[in-house]
Parts: C-alpha cells; sequence; structure tokens
C-alpha cells in the first residue's frame, strides 16, 4: 500500500512556519525587500561541483522544444535586481540540485538567500550570526578562524603547501579510504575539511570558516593577499552557509565560468551555457555588496532536533 502521509510531523510544520515568520520580521525591521525571482532559467551555473535538473520547455514562437534549467540558487537572477536599483533584497525559494541525496542533501530544498549593500563578507557574518540566534531562540557563542587556520589547527598543516599527493597521503593518514579516488586538488581539500576537520569544531557554536582558497572563490572578491572572501558558517557539524564579498568584475566572473565550463568539459559532465544576462548586469554596474544564502531545511532540522533531512520535509523526494 502506498505511504501517501507526510514525512514531517504536525509539530515540525508548525515549527517551519514560525521559522519562515521570524525570517520575513527579521528582514522587515532592517527594510530588506523581500522579492520573487523565476525558478526556471534558460541559462544554468556552470559550477563543475553542481548538477543542475533541466527540463524541455515548448516555448510558443520557437520551432524546438527549449532546454530550462531549474536554478541551483537565485543569484543571478537576484543580481540583476540588484543592477537595477533594488536595494537590499532577500527571497525564500526551493532550489534544487541534481544528484544531492542524503542526511543533509534532498535533490530540492528551501534556501533563504539575501544581499546587504555597503556590507562585505565581514560585516556579514555579524548579520548571518544575529538571525541565526533569534531563529533558534539561544545565545550561541561564535568562533571565526581562516580557512589556512583550520587545517593548521586540526591538522597540523599549511593546505597552501601540500601538492595533490601530499593530499592523499593525509587523508589516508587520517583513516579515509582513497583507493580509487582521483581527485582535484580542490576536491581533495573538501574532502580533508569535510570529514578530518568540521567534525572536530566545538558543538552549540556558531563556527564561521572564512578567507578561502582562491581557486573555491566561486562569485566571490578576492582580498589584497589573494584569498576569497568568502565564508561557511557550521554548527554540530552541519554546514549552514555560504557567504561572500560579492565579485563585481564581469571580466573576471567570465574568465571563471569558462574555467568551470572547462572542469566540466574536462570531467565528461555537460558544458552548460552561460548567463549573459546575469554577465550584462555586472558590466552595467553591481553595487559594493555582500550576499549569503543559507539552508534553511538544515537549519529547521537543527531546531527541532531531526536526525534526517527528511525529518523535516513533508513529501521527501528522494
Amino acid at each position: 500500500m502506498t505511504d501517501w502521509r507526510p514525512a514531517a510531523t504536525p509539530e515540525v510544520l508548525q515549527r517551519r512556519a514560525r521559522m519562515l515568520a521570524d525570517i520575513r520580521a527579521f528582514f522587515a525591521a532592517r527594510h530588506v525587500l523581500e522579492v520573487h525571482t523565476p525558478v526556471l532559467s534558460a541559462r544554468g551555473n556552470p559550477d563543475a561541483a553542481i548538477d543542475s535538473l533541466h527540463c524541455e520547455v515548448r516555448v510558443p514562437g520557437v520551432a524546438a522544444e527549449a532546454r530550462y534549467y531549474l536554478h541551483t540558487s537565485p543569484e543571478f537572477a537576484m543580481k540583476r535586481l540588484l543592477a537595477a536599483g533594488s536595494g537590499d533584497i532577500y527571497q525564500i525559494c526551493p532550489v534544487f540540485r541534481d544528484g544531492e541525496a542524503g542526511r543533509y542533501h534532498s535533490p530540492e530544498f528551501t534556501l533563504l538567500e539575501w544581499y546587504r549593500l555597503g556590507f562585505d563578507y565581514q560585516r556579514l557574518m555579524d548579520e548571518v550570526a544575529a538571525l541565526l540566534r533569534r531563529l533558534l531562540g539561544a545565545q550561541l557563542p561564535e568562533r571565526r578562524l581562516a580557512y589556512r587556520d583550520a587545517f593548521l589547527e586540526y591538522l597540523g598543516v599549511d593546505p597552501a603547501r601540500l601538492d595533490v599527493a601530499a593530499l592523499r597521503r593525509l587523508a589516508s593518514d587520517r583513516g579515509l579510504d582513497v583507493s580509487g579516488l582521483e581527485l582535484d586538488r580542490d576536491a581533495w581539500l573538501n574532502l580533508l575539511m569535510s570529514h578530518c576537520i568540521e567534525p572536530g569544531f566545538p558543538r552549540e557554536t556558531l563556527v564561521f570558516v572564512h578567507d578561502w582558497p582562491a581557486s573555491q572563490a566561486s562569485l566571490a572578491r578576492l582580498s589584497a593577499d589573494g584569498s576569497a572572501e568568502r565564508f561557511e558558517l557550521y554548527l554540530n557539524g552541519v554546514e549552514l552557509a555560504n557567504g561572500f564579498s560579492e565579485l563585481r568584475d564581469v571580466d573576471e566572473q567570465r574568465r571563471r565560468f569558462e574555467q568551470d565550463n572547462q572542469r566540466r568539459r574536462a570531467s565528461g559532465q555537460p558544458v552548460i551555457p552561460l548567463d549573459e544576462a546575469f554577465l550584462a548586469a555586472l558590466e552595467a554596474g553591481l553595487p559594493e555588496c555582500a550576499g549569503v544564502a543559507v539552508g534553511v531545511d538544515r537549519l529547521l532540522m537543527l531546531a527541532t532536533h531531526g536526525e534526517h533531512l527528511h525529518d523535516v520535509l513533508s513529501f521527501p523526494i528522494a
């Protein structure tokens, strides 16, 4: 017999509703505008670490079916709004990523994303911490450490000095099964971060890891020392947020996108057409700003002491 019942309990559904109301009240008090952008886009995200879901859409006036992508983040569209003069904005929306399923992952999940004019990533960390303390109802302590310092403290190595072979040996020495793994340098770094560093972070503490390697800058601005003005936030072993001082240089952004597609081509992944409307918005002028994305479902899972993301989803897909 087909199980039609929701996975989340009524109490969890009520807690989600309160959390969404609290998010909206938080931003209303700061005069940040809620916006809505399309879920479907004619262009996707070329990031080689992310696989987009797509569909074929019959559009009147177009001879053949057109491929559209379900957005992996509302970032590109929101930055077009910023370039058009929207001011500070936020959005709560479903996003989609193929191949993601597990305790902390789902092909469809809810994202909170916001952008603050005149902020840098350091100031944005302050606001992220304030929001989470409000949503979780606790005065959680906070720790900030640079990416390099995290490796030095937890693994005793400077990541900038290690090549692929050394990173593989380090992962093996730390008990990870690396047999058959053929990863690039950033993938080895990510493996060590997720399996050997994050589990050691203090519990019940907002841990911000900032100043990431330039090779992992994504859409972040680089600082004077060459590191990315980027942060990730962790709580109780769960990554909750990813934020940047936003890159505003259209030529650099195009170069990064093209590099992403080169990586996709090399690994056999489909090449993603670049979002020329987003790049045109950058060329027109993105205001100085910082932005961040927070996983709402993961946050709700922590707030309700759930063990699996399915515990907080009404009808999990996978």
